[in-house]
Order: structure tokens, then C-alpha cells, then sequence
């Protein structure tokens, strides 16, 4: 069996305890060395063998996999955040179903929920806004046009960017196309980390900000009203609110 693991954004004990305990018992290990912490090694068996796979191709993977499931062993890929997110982990998957291979995800906390938390922020506020967008500029990898960065930042909706911190100066005039206006903007570099930094700004100053602290990588940026805004409180704790749980007071 393979596992395909979601390692959590950085601190070693965000990992889920499931995702723990299948890396535990694993008898051979990939893991994404350029952005897992190597600290996930210390649970896993002595015997264990490891692979890092920032040096590997996909077919370098694949057949550590086949070799491995053929001698029956249990295989652990571990993947950064949540592996469903900027994972790649389809096409791993599309190739051990060629090759009839049995595998398992089990999610993790994503770098977008873990950049939130770093500054404290609810992705959904009420009278804010009920929607997340999960996104990227275009680099060596293309975004569909439908998806530019212009046209969401239309929507007003909280987002988070992924993969663009370098393209920082792009991602600024994208977003002030699509908003029209000034508006709050986050950046947090290695998230849960223990050097985790935390930049807060607007479209007009974050762009300088980022540039003066040296931030080229491994950075959420995260842009909306809810970082800084006004907002309802929610119905569900409010006392006149009636649901299947407690009768509201009149």
C-alpha cells in the first residue's frame, strides 16, 4: 500500500496523528525534502528506507514505489501541507493505477489555513465575505486565462495565493486591476515554522514591504477585507437564533 501523507505547512506536530502513525509503520519513505521538515524522519522506523525527492523525477518515484509494493512493503510519500493543494500527487496516482497499485490519501493542514491562523484570521466573515479562492500567477506553469488573477479579484472574496511571492511586483497590479480599490493584504513566510515572519499591508505598500524584508520564497500571500474589516456577528451563537441544538429567546 501506498500513503500519499499531507505533512502540515511546517511545525512537525501538524501533521495528523493518522498521517503519524502511517509514517511510523512505513518501510520505505519519499518525502519532499526540499519543504518537509526532515524533523517527520525522527518517527520513522529505523530500518526504514528513505528517499528525498527534491532530487527525483516522477518516474524515479514511480519505480521506487513498483519495487517496493513488490516486495510487500508499505510506502509512505510524504508531501508538504495538504497533498491535494499544488500536490502533483495525481499523476502518482494515475501511474500506480497502470500498474495496479493499491494507495491511500490522508489529508493535512494546508499552508493556507496555517497562514490564516498566523495572523489570526477567519477566511469567512459574515457581511464580509462567504468564499476562499485558492490561486496562483501563471510561472513555468500556465493559469487558464478564465483564471488570471484580475478576474477573481473581481469576485471581493478572501484569497490566497500560492507559489508567487517572487512575482510579487505581478501579483500587486493584478489585484489592483481586478479590486479597484485598496485593499488588506498578508504575506507569511514558512508558516508554523520557527522562523515564521508575518507582514501585513495593503495593495499600495506590500509590494515594498516584501522586497525590504527579502522574501523570495516559501510565502502565502493572503488578500481580502477579512484581515482588517468591520463584520456581522455570527447567527449561530447569537441568542435570538433558533437551530436544532437551542431554542432562541424571543
Amino acid at each position: 500500500m501506498v500513503y500519499f501523507i499531507g505533512a502540515g505547512p511546517g511545525d512537525v506536530d501538524l501533521i495528523t496523528v493518522k498521517g503519524r502513525n502511517m509514517l511510523a509503520c512505513s518501510d520505505v519513505v519519499i518525502y519532499a525534502g526540499s519543504l518537509v521538515s526532515n524533523k517527520h524522519l525522527e518517527f520513522c522506523k529505523k530500518e526504514a528506507k528513505i528517499y528525498n525527492s527534491a532530487s527525483m523525477t516522477l518516474d524515479e518515484v514511480i519505480e521506487v514505489m513498483i519495487r517496493a509494493n513488490a516486495e510487500g512493503k508499505n510506502i509512505a510519500r510524504l508531501h508538504t501541507g495538504d497533498p491535494s493543494i499544488y500536490g502533483a500527487i495525481k499523476e502518482q496516482m494515475l501511474e500506480l493505477d497502470k500498474n495496479h497499485i493499491h494507495y491511500e490519501v490522508i489529508p493535512g493542514v494546508s499552508s493556507f489555513t496555517a497562514a490564516a491562523a498566523a495572523i489570526r484570521g477567519e477566511f469567512t466573515l459574515p457581511g464580509v465575505t462567504q468564499t476562499v479562492v485558492l490561486t496562483r500567477v501563471e510561472g513555468r506553469t500556465p493559469v487558464p486565462l478564465r483564471e488570471d488573477l484580475e478576474n477573481i479579484a473581481r469576485l471581493g472574496a478572501s484569497m490566497a495565493i500560492f507559489l508567487s511571492i517572487s512575482m510579487i511586483d505581478k501579483v500587486v497590479e493584478r489585484l489592483k486591476a481586478g479590486y479597484g480599490r485598496n485593499v488588506p493584504v498578508a504575506v507569511i513566510e514558512r508558516a508554523t515554522w520557527e522562523d515564521e515572519r508575518v507582514i501585513i499591508g495593503t495593495l499600495d505598500d506590500i509590494g515594498e514591504k516584501v522586497k525590504s524584508a527579502g522574501i523570495k520564497k516559501c510565502a502565502q500571500i493572503l488578500v481580502g477585507d477579512f484581515i482588517s474589516s468591520s463584520f456581522n456577528k455570527s447567527l449561530l451563537y447569537d441568542e435570538s437564533f433558533t437551530h436544532m441544538y437551542r431554542q432562541g429567546k424571543e
